[in-house]
């Protein structure tokens, strides 16, 4: 193989260049110098008789060379630290790997919690950081800045690997005195009552859940009063008012048990909502992402089945 004298740490920099368009902040995320970056820079551009990145303004641009570049070079890291990684021997007992996971409040307040509390007993020096699904989930798992994605099946990328965790169905919840709803929401109540929703992307104004196709699949609508930033917040505006609100019974439960909220069953039809897990095809030999996935699916075996109905059949 010839590489024409060329040094593969200029990939590390072109990578970092190419993401960050600044030598600042790139050199920041390499703990390198600005100078550094800069000379690098100048490598790369003598190598590939290029600009690669023009100056406009206070920030780096990538030429049309430098576009095309992005993703094989970001992709051969990956594969290199895949390779590196899959090598190793992992021991979790002894390990202070940190690991990126892109999930919503709903996944981390049902499942990532029971993980992280095995996690500190066996693995006490490995750390975990949750991020939002607002972090754009599918782009942020091609680019290996997280480790693993926790999302609903149906949403996952085609291009990686992928783990099915657990179930769940969504439940009405309401005020625990709410004058009109009793142990089930009729198809009338339902669009009759103002609603509380979660939009979990609110800059992009989308929603990831499934709420919105379960809704069309039932043939109901309903009168958004409020919509907040995650599902856990969603019990709070519900308290002392005659709102509703959908929520995965999983989550609804705990909230029962500390909030004044109640659940009620919602109109026969709706999906059942299957969680699952994905990582980057280059980690699928990862020793320590094996580990973890082997935690998370320790955890929700933990979670057991959906749970019975909590009003009869032939309720109203």
């Amino acid at each position: 193989m010839r590489l024409r004298d060329f040094d593969l740490n200029l990939l590390i920099a072109l990578d970092a260049l190419l993401s960050e368009q600044s030598t600042t902040r790139a050199g920041k995320r390499l703990n390198l110098s600005q100078s550094a970056l800069s000379c690098s820079l100048g490598r790369l551009r003598e190598y590939f008789q290029d600009d690669v990145l023009m100056q406009t303004g206070r920030e780096l641009t990538p030429t049309q060379l430098g576009r095309s570049l992005a993703g094989p070079v970001r992709d051969l890291l990956l594969q290199a630290e895949a390779m590196l990684e899959s090598s190793r021997v992992f021991d979790a007992a002894v390990s202070e790997r940190r690991f990126v996971l892109l999930m919503s409040d709903f996944a981390s307040s049902v499942l990532m919690v029971k993980a992280a509390q095995h996690s500190a007993r066996t693995a006490p020096h490995i750390s975990f950081e949750m991020l939002p699904q607002i972090h754009l989930p599918w782009e942020s798992l091609d680019s290996g800045e997280v480790d693993l994605l926790m999302m609903p099946e149906q949403f996952l990328s085609p291009d990686h690997p992928r783990e099915a965790l657990f179930e769940d169905r969504y439940i009405g919840v309401v005020w625990e005195g709410h004058p009109t709803v009793a142990e089930r929401i009729s198809a009338e109540q339902f669009e009759s009552l103002g609603h509380v929703m979660a939009r979990i992307d609110v800059q992009r104004r989308q929603s990831i859940t499934l709420e919105e196709s379960s809704l069309k699949r039932v043939g109901l609508k309903r009168r958004v009063e409020c919509v907040v930033p995650e599902f856990n917040a969603i019990p709070q505006y519900l308290i002392g008012t005659e709102r509703m609100a959908m929520m995965h019974s999983r989550l609804a439960r705990l909230y029962c048990a500390t909030h004044a909220v109640r659940m009620a069953e919602l109109p026969h039809g709706f999906p059942i909502v299957s969680e699952a897990l994905q990582w980057h095809r280059h980690r699928d030999q990862d020793p320590g992402i094996g580990w973890l996935r082997s935690i998370l699916r320790s955890a929700a075996a933990d979670l057991g089945p959906i749970g019975a109905s909590i009003a009869p059949a032939e309720a109203a």
